[in-house]
């Protein structure tokens, strides 16, 4: 990747609702994002009725109705994805989808969905890593959950059943909603990068935007982000997601990080270069000087400006004889 990708993550943000789920492809076009992904799943094939809700997941959406309740009302048809598709190339952002169950697989892929996009919650899950490897050509991973032994091992799996290293991409990712930033743990992304070799990225859930600007300072190429359209609204992922306006403010963040790390050459850079003369200094005469008078560390001083002989050749002028007068400040010539 020549620069940071930067995914917006609809997710199910639009409450099993396509008019929202157009806002918020709106809202990732707004925030200049390069693109916008959801959730693609036939909420029976992965979710069994006696599966309860996670913690965060009772605390915003009650704990009377089971996981498989919840879900279901968050639940798009493949149909209205082929809408949202041609919605967001309309709009000129990348479509992305994460599949949760075969048939969503097999769907996105024949979408021609560039990306397949492995949840944590499924990297111990074997045939699924075997059909994401068959299915897409290249891959996004992320290891909410996973110690370096699982995503190694993911990361075998999926090599050995088609897909090339080159084309993975892995995310460091804590899956509580939201994340405390003392278990964000970015310096773990690193750790991925050397010991597996692959392209890091960070999927974040901490509240606010300096855990994803930070990844990025670190070395993360992908940065994925929950947002939303209204943080009060109704869902299991509002509360913990990103408001329109600090999304933007994400991104923007993010390019000024990524323009800010430069590539790492110590050279003097062209905005600079013209104060070189300004702060730098010359040798310069301490005192009135006559012709013929030798130069010595009496008559001779340092200051600014820096557009004459460099006080790195002070014993290289010393000794030497004045060619014509010089008065007290002006700049010394040999």
């Amino acid at each position: 990747m020549e620069k940071v990708f930067i995914i917006a993550e609809a997710g199910v943000n639009h409450n099993g609702d396509i008019r929202l789920a157009k806002q918020l492809i709106d809202i990732a076009v707004d925030a200049k994002a390069d693109a916008v992904k959801f959730q693609t799943f036939i909420a029976e094939k992965g979710i069994s009725k006696f599966a309860q809700k996670a913690a965060y997941q009772k605390e915003s959406t009650g704990a009377n109705e089971t996981q498989l309740d919840m879900v279901k009302k968050l639940e798009l048809s493949f149909d209205q994805f082929i809408e949202l598709n041609a919605y967001a190339a309309d709009k000129g952002i990348m479509f992305l989808s994460t599949p949760f169950d075969f048939p969503s697989i097999d769907f996105l892929k024949d979408l021609g969905i560039s990306y397949g996009k492995i949840p944590s919650g499924e990297i111990v899950n074997l045939p699924y890593l075997i059909k994401m490897a068959k299915s897409f050509e290249k891959l996004i991973m992320s290891t909410g959950m996973t110690d370096m032994e699982e995503i190694k091992t993911a990361i075998d799996i999926l090599i050995k059943y088609g897909a090339k290293k080159e084309n993975i991409v892995v995310l460091h990712c804590n899956t509580e909603y939201p994340t405390p930033f003392e278990d964000a743990n970015l310096k773990a992304m690193q750790t991925i990068g050397k010991e597996c070799n692959v392209q890091i990225g960070y999927s974040d859930h901490t509240p606010g935007i300096e855990a994803p600007v930070a990844a990025v300072a670190l070395g993360a190429r992908l940065i994925e982000k929950h947002y939303t359209i209204d943080k009060a609204m109704e869902g299991p992922d509002h509360a913990a997601s990103l408001s329109p306006d600090e999304l933007a403010a994400m991104v923007r963040a993010i390019r000024n990080v990524e323009k800010a790390l430069g590539s790492g050459n110590k050279v003097p850079s062209a905005s600079e270069s013209k104060n070189k003369s300004i702060a730098r200094k010359s040798i310069v005469a301490a005192t009135d000087i006559k012709k013929g008078e030798l130069f010595t560390e009496e008559n001779l001083t340092v200051k600014r400006p820096g557009d004459g002989l460099s006080p790195m050749l002070w014993f290289d002028v010393i000794g030497k004889k004045a060619e014509r007068d010089f008065q007290m400040d002006e700049l010394i010539a040999i």
